[in-house]
């Protein structure tokens, strides 16, 4: 059976890596030619001013006197230059935003796996492809775009990443810094000869990076005064370095000059999903080659920031992201970067129809010249009568396209030749995506065989090996035929090969592969399909379809609470009602009525405010009161319950019930002193880390006794959970914890039945590392209900805390007791341990049922299984590359969570089972315990 866990996990882990492999492969491609416009630059020197994590709308808007945010940006807007906002992708964080702007092409996640700070893959750039660039700001972005370049022709000066800490008391000195180093950098300049020639040459950048807005949001959160006062910072610092610049070079007009952002951020200070607060960022440039502004009588833009932003008769010119690289690369005349997918948005150029044209031809041909290799390179890969061109782009239609454009160019028909790029580089774009795409049905056809193999197979398991719905039919044991795994074989063989004479990667050989071992012993067990058959034949019809229906609409209401969060609440509302139509209301009056006030009271926290609540730390002191409050209950009812109560487990209790109060301490005074901007006291985040440390031990020095195991365990959590929670949430635990109390009590009632004779008190029953499997029973179809219900619970354990289901699900303030300096790891391995202390209490009471119940674990944790992968499968399904932003990052966070989860319940499952086993002896001294 640990084979078939270890299996399990395998399989799972492929079934999750292969949302990446079909979805989000690296869409690079290498081998272009450098295409660039062959006529003079209005721009000698190009500066690139990027505040990270500034949203358009806080930007764009009026203060609360009525006056601009940005002054100095909004007299450019009015008197200078363009605007517009431009339009980020998922995932909005800081590496891949930057790529767009400055390569022009979209990142692929495996970025993730390097913290969006180094290059996974190659790529050209703008900054790659400049004469000089120098650049100031913070080390995790510009050290990306400078490593691995060749030549010396790129200059980075970084501040220390430990300067990055959001309890400092004025993180806009992240900005100053960039602004003071630019000052000296161009009053050196004007001492140093060398320096002064390369700062006047052609075809030089100057990227400013400032990370004080972003950080400050992090911190504060984007309504706050803070993040409101950095932006007139930025406005300020970037009004006296344009008046430096232009003073420095005599007032040339040679300069060009853009402002954007990486991306924005959501109302509770977190970016990463689609969100429009993320996705819109602010877009404004001026100096050489960029047009003045157009007043308009209306715009094309059906939304209300221009009346909100009073910017309705100033011509708003809206871009993507990927758009900025090519528009820099035309300003200063340097080839468009390889594999930038940006359309040159040609209106912002002041310039001649020859030099726009002419533009829009290079950006033409450089896109075409990523379809080419692209179209090559699988076109090589695949076998000539299974390759499928795409047809829309032939390579007539090419050659007639460009020689229309260039035709036209000649003819003077400069915008029929601007219209026939931009028609080319649409279907040039189709193509890449195309072939980009183009194994997609093929590995997802795969991955769903593999599922719903893996799936059966487990179903198959249980119902051989823990139920009794195979009895009495056939017990002739029949070995499968040599024929069957001959047949296997040979496909396996066959597609191996199919693989090999294609070049496929390596990940594709597991994802087609897979599904064949798992199908072979699926059908191994024929014998068992026919017997389970006619087992159901033997049901009445009626019955098997309410069963079928009932359990359909389970699996449902799970699918919807992620997009609908109150689906949790019906759903424990429907729990409580559970009672009424059983007997347990007359059997069991009081555990009836515990579980019908703990599912209500649960009910409530799926209707409460999601991520982005303003932090409640009275909330937190609150649960933590009641906490040690029903601690001192228990205590005391374990003294009169006791002939003696045993000095070492009093002190365990009281040393649990002391780091509560630690806790409480802790998260009060932190809280004060980043008030006060203090920072984080260094005797807070050492005694954070013990309490952190000391909760995954102190509940094995307790006693194995139901009881007391699962409360030490309920104390250790929450303890580190006070520390880690900003309001309500802190509450949730809590009372989580007390509905498993009473879970655990009513699964026992259940079984009060004739099929059960042997039932024990919950307070006598002791966890113990090697049960006796005598006592196991077969499954019910009750367990069926058993397992929902743990689901259930993990879902709500996930939702109930405040959590949404996206990426951005996350609030960095949570971390504050920890550490406030930026360390994007770290910071996210103490978040997900936040959302898995739940889980671990809703696991530890599952163990407790599996007890009470007389079950095998392994059976009843393979039916949660089944269910979550049926989850899992559905929200494959589901998964989409079209539409919002919003949409396509909802849909790919729904499977990486509900994927995550299931794989978490594999880890979840043995360490409930090492917390509420293992003993730890202090002394080597065995301890007597008197029930």
């Amino acid at each position: 059976m640990l084979l078939f866990f270890i299996l399990g996990l395998l399989v799972h882990f492929v079934f999750f890596g292969s949302i990446f492999d079909i979805y989000f492969t690296s869409p690079l491609v290498h081998g272009m030619t450098p295409q660039f416009t062959p006529l003079p630059p209005p721009a000698k020197r190009l500066v690139l001013f990027v505040a990270d994590g500034l949203r358009a709308d806080a930007l764009y808007e009026f203060d609360e006197n009525g006056n601009p945010r940005a002054p100095f940006i909004r007299n450019i807007i009015m008197h200078e230059g363009s605007w517009g906002i431009s339009h980020t992708r998922v995932p909005t964080e800081s590496r891949p935003g930057h790529v767009a702007l400055i390569a022009g092409f979209y990142e692929d996640v495996s970025a993730v796996a390097k913290g969006w700070k180094e290059n996974p893959v190659g790529f050209d750039s703008l900054i790659n492809e400049s004469k000089y660039t120098w650049s100031w700001g913070s080390p995790d972005i510009l050290t990306m775009f400078a490593k691995g370049v060749g030549g010396d022709h790129i200059y980075t000066y970084t501040y220390d990443a430990e300067s990055e800490d959001f309890g400092a008391h004025d993180v806009t000195k992240l900005d100053t810094w960039v602004f003071d180093h630019v000052k000296e950098f161009f009053h050196a300049a004007r001492n140093n000869q060398s320096l002064f020639s390369k700062v006047n040459e052609e075809k030089i950048v100057f990227f400013l990076h400032l990370l004080g807005i972003d950080t400050n949001g992090h911190a504060h959160r984007p309504t706050s005064r803070e993040y409101k006062d950095n932006i007139k910072v930025v406005d300020d610092g970037i009004k006296e370095i344009v008046s430096i610049l232009e003073h420095f070079y005599g007032n040339d007009g040679k300069t060009a000059f853009i402002f954007t952002s990486d991306h924005g951020m959501t109302d509770w200070g977190f970016h990463g999903a689609g969100h429009p607060s993320e996705t819109l960022t602010p877009f404004v440039t001026w100096g050489a080659g960029i047009k003045y502004p157009q007043k308009v009588s209306a715009q094309k833009f059906d939304d209300a920031f221009l009346k909100e932003w009073k910017l309705e008769n100033w011509k708003r010119q809206d871009i993507h992201q990927a758009d900025v690289a090519p528009l820099m690369a035309s300003l200063i005349g340097v080839p468009f970067p390889l594999n930038s997918v940006g359309i040159l948005p040609i209106d912002y150029l002041n310039n001649t129809d020859l030099f726009r044209a002419e533009s829009m031809f290079t950006n033409a041909m450089q896109i075409l010249e990523q379809f080419k290799v692209k179209m090559t390179q699988k076109k090589e890969a695949i076998l000539p009568f299974f390759f499928t061109p795409f047809k829309l782009l032939s390579e007539s239609k090419q050659l007639n396209i460009l020689r229309k454009a260039r035709s036209y160019i000649k003819q003077r028909k400069y915008d029929e030749a601007v219209s026939l790029c931009k028609e080319l580089i649409h279907l040039a774009l189709k193509g890449l995506s195309y072939y980009h795409t183009y194994d997609r049905f093929f590995l997802g056809v795969s991955v769903v065989l593999g599922f719903v193999g893996w799936t059966s197979y487990a179903s198959l398991l249980i119902i051989k090996s823990h139920s009794n719905l195979t009895r009495g039919v056939s017990k002739e044991v029949k070995k499968p035929s040599h024929l069957l795994a001959c047949s296997f074989i040979a496909i396996g063989v066959l597609v191996a090969f199919f693989l090999l004479i294609q070049d496929c990667p390596w990940t594709y050989y597991v994802y087609c592969l897979l599904p064949i071992p798992i199908w072979y012993a699926v059908l191994r067990e024929f014998r068992v399909i026919q017997d389970f058959v006619l087992s159901l034949l033997t049901f009445p019809l009626s019955q098997l379809v309410a069963y079928l229906f009932i359990f359909i609409l389970g699996i449902e209401v799970l699918v919807l609470s992620f997009f609908y969060r109150y689906t949790l609440t019906a759903g424990l509302v429907a729990f409580a009602c559970w009672p009424f139509i059983t007997q347990l209301r007359t059997r069991a009056k009081s555990i009836s009525l515990s579980w019908i006030f703990f599912s209500l009271l649960l009910a409530v926290f799926p209707l409460m405010p999601v991520v982005g609540r303003k932090p409640d730390i009275f909330l937190v002191m609150g649960a933590g009161s009641l906490v040690l409050l029903l601690s001192l209950c228990v205590v005391t009812s374990l003294l009169k319950r006791k002939d003696r109560f045993i000095n070492e487990e009093l002190l365990l209790h009281l040393f649990q019930m002391l780091s509560i109060v630690l806790s409480m301490y802790v998260v009060y005074t932190t809280h004060d002193s980043l008030l006060k901007k203090q920072g984080l006291p260094l005797f807070n985040q050492i005694i954070s880390w013990i309490t952190l440390a000391s909760s995954f031990v102190l509940p094995l020095l307790s006693p194995t006794s139901l009881f007391e195991r699962l409360f030490s365990i309920l104390l250790s959590s929450m303890s580190a959970y006070l520390l880690l929670s900003t309001g309500y949430e802190a509450l949730f635990p809590l009372v989580l914890s007390c509905l498993m109390f009473v879970w655990i009590q009513v699964e026992q009632e259940t079984l009060r039945q004739p099929s059960v004779s042997y039932k024990q008190k919950v307070t006598s029953l002791q966890f113990t590392c090697s049960p006796d499997i005598t006592q196991f029973r077969q499954l019910y179809l009750d367990d069926v209900r058993r397992a929902f219900f743990l689901v259930f619970f993990l879902v709500t354990a996930f939702f109930g805390t405040g959590n949404i289901a996206s990426v951005n699900s996350f609030d960095l303030a949570s971390v504050y007791c920890f550490l406030t300096v930026f360390s994007p790891f770290m910071m996210g391995a103490l978040m997900m341990w936040k959302i898995l202390i739940p889980f671990v209490l809703v696991m530890c009471a599952f163990e407790a049922v599996q007890l009470t119940t007389q079950l095998s674990s392994k059976s009843l944790f393979l039916m949660v299984l089944i269910i979550s992968d049926i989850m899992a499968l559905h929200f494959f399904f589901l998964v989409k590359d079209y539409g919002s932003w919003l949409d396509i990052g909802t849909s790919i966070s729904h499977y990486v969570i509900v994927m995550s989860m299931t794989i978490v319940l594999v880890f979840l499952n043995g360490l409930a089972h090492l917390l509420t086993t293992k003993k730890l002896e202090l002394c080597g001294k065995p301890k007597s315990h008197l029930i």
